[in-house]
Order: C-alpha cells, then sequence, then structure tokens
C-alpha cells in the first residue's frame, strides 16, 4: 500500500481539477497528466454536480490514481471520498468538522483544511489536520472576491506550522518567483496547469522552480 502521509511530505504542487471551469480534459488526458508531471495531490473540485455525479467521476479517477504517485483528494465531500476510495477529502471553513471527517475516513486516509490566517491554521493543525491550503496569495478567478492571508503572512507560517501546508491563490509562471522568494516550496494550482496551452510543460516549469529550494 502506498504511504499517503509520505507521498504528501514528498508532494510540490497540489494540482485542483476545478469542474466545470477548468475541468473540460478527458479521464484518459488527466492520467496522462499527472503520470507524466509532477504532480503530487490532484484534487476534485465540483460545486455545481449533483454528488451521485461527483461519485460518479470519482470513482473513474480513483481506480487510476491508485497507480499512480499523485494522492486524490475530494473537495468538500468525505462521504465521496470514502465511497470511491479517495486518499483523502479537503475542507472548507463552512464544511463538515475535521472530527466529523475522521469518523468517515478513519485514520489512514488524508484531511486538508483551508485557512485565511495564522488562527485557523493553528486551530487546524492542532485538531488533527494532515495538511493545509493558505490563501488566497494572489488574487484568483476561481474564488473571485475571496480575503486571504497573503503572500508575506503566508509565508511566515513557517516556523508555527508543522505540518505540510500549500499557498493558493492565483499562482503562475509569472509570479511563481514571488513565491519562491520568500521560501515557500508547495502550491496550490489549478489554471496555471489546466489553463496552459502545454499542461504538461506548465508543471514541470512550476516544479524546477520549486525543486530548487
Amino acid at each position: 500500500m502506498r504511504s499517503r502521509r509520505t507521498l504528501l511530505k514528498q508532494s510540490l504542487i497540489y494540482l485542483i481539477l476545478d469542474r466545470p471551469g477548468y475541468g473540460n480534459f478527458t479521464l484518459k488526458q488527466i492520467i496522462r497528466l499527472v503520470s507524466t508531471a509532477k504532480i503530487g495531490l490532484l484534487q476534485l473540485r465540483d460545486k455545481t454536480s449533483s454528488r451521485q455525479e461527483v461519485l460518479k467521476f470519482a470513482c473513474k479517477l480513483a481506480k487510476h490514481l491508485v497507480l499512480t504517485k499523485t494522492l486524490f483528494i475530494i473537495n468538500d465531500y468525505a462521504d465521496v471520498a470514502s465511497a470511491c476510495g479517495a486518499d483523502g477529502v479537503h475542507l472548507g471553513q463552512g464544511d463538515i468538522s475535521l472530527k466529523q471527517a475522521r469518523k468517515i475516513l478513519g485514520k489512514d486516509k488524508l484531511i486538508g483544511i483551508s485557512c485565511h490566517n495564522l488562527s485557523q491554521a493553528l486551530k487546524a493543525q492542532k485538531a488533527g489536520a494532515d495538511y493545509l491550503g493558505i490563501g488566497p496569495v494572489f488574487a484568483t478567478v476561481t474564488k473571485p472576491g475571496g480575503r486571504g492571508i497573503g503572500l508575506e503572512k503566508a509565508a511566515a507560517l513557517e516556523a508555527k506550522i508543522k505540518i505540510p501546508y500549500f499557498v493558493i491563490g492565483g499562482i503562475n509562471a509569472e509570479n511563481i518567483g514571488k513565491v519562491t522568494s520568500r521560501g515557500v516550496r508547495r502550491v496550490a494550482v489549478c489554471r496555471a496547469i489546466l489553463g496552459a496551452g502545454r499542461p504538461e510543460q506548465a508543471a514541470q516549469e512550476l516544479y524546477d522552480r520549486l525543486v530548487k529550494l
């Protein structure tokens, strides 16, 4: 069995498959992308389809991703993550509690929490989160109007957050230098890869910038 937490610690890029906006990729294209690029985690984020539709697609993805080194995460739905055999769930501040998610998923699955300030990050860490999503650090069209922590404060968490955390929000090839200059080496992205003309190349370029730290 794959060691989920070992793979998590090794991961630098967290790709969000945001459907339907940036999710117009076939199953074959998604699997090829994560198999050739350095994608540590893939999150299925679908807030428009029915839960049954999300489950159906998630089960197809999970069947293939289990054979890769890419961890498969479901956004919001711990029950879907459990039913399809995903590696874990990612929760927002308004979703079910980490404790409730752990009861559904058990101790071996991963639980990530979105945090927008130090207080939330410390609370999630203390509660037993496996990783955090910190941001947004830049403006992003996937979550317009969202207020976040900003890059400077996100980077400052390094001294207090001991679990893996990924900064998120508008990160791309043009501003990745600002991220790495702060010593941050894990990022979560969507359109920087899925919106690129050559997704595999875009992922590789981001990875190359991160791995130098």
